[in-house]
């Protein structure tokens, strides 16, 4: 689903999506659109690897390419502190948490099924305490016991105060650096430990304040508040479940988890692979080097940091999910791969906190979407949270900035081409196909868009403004236009599989002739 999903119907039906998302190409077509992505890939991914291979002893590598497989002579890309810690550097510390989890709350929720989210939370709060000490827990309890007595006025706006001030109060000094000597002792996850569980519980106690605003009969106990709030497969890196799921489905029957389990083990292998034959984390770090790759090396660099950021979101993500899981839990579902999009609407990489905006801001101010300036006061307060959410700085002020700007353009530009003679032409001097292939020509530049704008919160400002130079200025016009078409056949795939699924979802009713045909037979 999309995460602006009425936003994106709206679009839809303006542009006349929602008539000719079944119409379909030439399979001559698109076997040529497939070779070419499938080249142009190729080529690209060449480029990469030849340039890791000449300058992996570079000074500028030495920081963040280390040993890796030493059988076949391969070092690693160590560049994404994030993944490192998961899978290599403490990899037995998480493995150990997690697992403990699942065997203890296995063993508790048989003996007593009734109690199965109690018991989750006792666990979690003894590993928590264990783990960052008893005036951390205190910390976090504090501002639980704040936002729920905000909870019990009932009154949205005053949940939003409060809890966005309690956001701001770990985002921006003196007060982060205050609340920081609370955690005690000194190991190296303990910033990310700190932060992630203090910011994921701001975000899990105001879901639970919004949705205390909607019950009608009474109020949820603090209990429940902290049941959620300590669940530990969640509480230090998320992803954000709302309040009202996680309570619905905290007694559900077990989900069969196997498939989920391979395809995250799957991709950590496919990643490690990866990272020992393409550095795309450390060469756009390398400036001097970038000048001296070409135009087709740096458009590959830039699209596949985002795809690896979608992958990692998914595997981790995935990981906690599993465990989730095997407690009777339904969690966010991963992000939508960057490959599959080709507009602004769904362009996310945590559908949890992607959920939560959308439930409790988004949709909340934006109600229909098809209001211009309401959607444009629903994405700018949208991404205002989401500013805090991230850590206020210029990279996040710019980020936030392009992102609003594309979603709302995306509106404009359907308002109007859904307005004469725009429509007109469309309707009536168009086949299907055409208006399917000019519009592939408009959402292959919205591709890029989105690349770009979000490729300089994921590495950075130089890396994306000289992409963007290399693309548009020096590389015009031929490499500006043959990215382009790449991407353009890439976009009409996209759309063929869109189109097959929503035959799928809602077959074509059959001609009364050819039905009466099958039946004789």
């Amino acid at each position: 689903l999309s995460p602006f999903s009425a936003f994106d119907e709206s679009i839809s039906s303006s542009l006349g999506l929602t008539m000719g998302i079944k119409t379909a190409l030439p399979k001559t077509e698109l076997y040529l659109y497939t070779a070419v992505l499938s080249l142009a890939l190729l080529w690209a991914g060449s480029w990469i690897i030849e340039a890791s291979s000449e300058n992996v002893n570079r000074k500028a590598f030495r920081e963040n390419v280390k040993p890796g497989w030493h059988y076949f002579g391969r070092k690693m890309d160590v560049s994404d502190f994030e993944w490192v810690m998961w899978f290599t550097t403490f990899r037995n510390h998480i493995l150990f948490a997690l697992s403990g989890h699942v065997i203890f709350a296995k063993i508790c929720s048989m003996l007593s099924p009734k109690n199965r989210s109690l018991i989750y939370m006792l666990y979690g709060s003894l590993a928590v305490l264990i783990t960052m000490g008893w005036t951390y827990i205190t910390l976090i309890l504090s501002h639980c016991i704040i936002l729920y007595s905000v909870a019990l006025v009932k009154r949205k706006w005053l949940c939003f105060v409060a809890g966005l001030t309690s956001l701001a109060t770990f985002k921006m000094e003196p007060f982060n650096t205050w609340q920081e000597g609370f955690a005690t002792g000194s190991f190296d996850l303990q910033d990310v430990l700190f932060y992630g569980g203090c910011g994921f519980s701001i975000m899990r106690c105001m879901s639970f304040a919004l949705e205390n605003c909607e019950k009608k009969d009474g109020n949820y106990s603090f209990l429940d508040l902290i049941k959620y709030n300590f669940y530990l497969p969640f509480f230090f890196f998320g992803p954000v479940m709302t309040f009202d799921r996680f309570h619905e489905q905290v007694n559900r029957e077990m989900w069969n988890i196997t498939i989920h389990a391979l395809v995250h083990l799957g991709a950590i292998l496919v990643v490690d692979v990866f990272f020992h034959f393409l550095y795309i984390l450390t060469i756009p770090n390398d400036l001097k080097l970038l000048k001296q790759l070409s135009d087709w090396s740096l458009a590959g660099l830039a699209y596949s940091n985002l795809v690896y950021d979608w992958v990692k979101s998914a595997v981790l993500f995935g990981v906690i999910n599993t465990v989730s899981r095997l407690d009777h839990l339904d969690p966010p579902q991963p992000p939508k791969c960057i490959t599959m999009l080709y507009v602004f609407a769904e362009t996310h990489f945590d559908r949890g906190i992607n959920d939560w905006l959308c439930k409790y801001v988004y949709d909340y101010i934006g109600e229909n979407h098809d209001a211009i300036f309401k959607e444009l006061l629903a994405t700018i307060c949208t991404f205002a949270v989401t500013t805090l959410w991230l850590g206020p700085c210029e990279l996040v002020y710019i980020w936030s900035f392009f992102n609003c700007f594309g979603l709302n353009f995306e509106l404009w530009v359907a308002k109007l081409f859904s307005l004469p003679p725009f429509s007109t032409i469309e309707r009536n001097l168009m086949s299907e196909a055409m208006s399917r292939r000019i519009r592939g020509l408009f959402n292959a530049v919205n591709f890029w868009q989105i690349v770009l704008y979000n490729v300089l919160a994921l590495n950075s400002l130089d890396f994306a403004q000289l992409v963007t130079k290399r693309l548009l200025l020096k590389g015009f016009p031929l490499s500006t236009l043959s990215v382009l078409f790449v991407t353009y056949c890439g976009v009409q795939l996209i759309k063929e599989r869109e189109r097959k699924q929503a035959l799928l979802d809602d077959p074509e009713p059959v001609p009364p002739t050819e039905a009466s045909k099958q039946k004789a037979e």
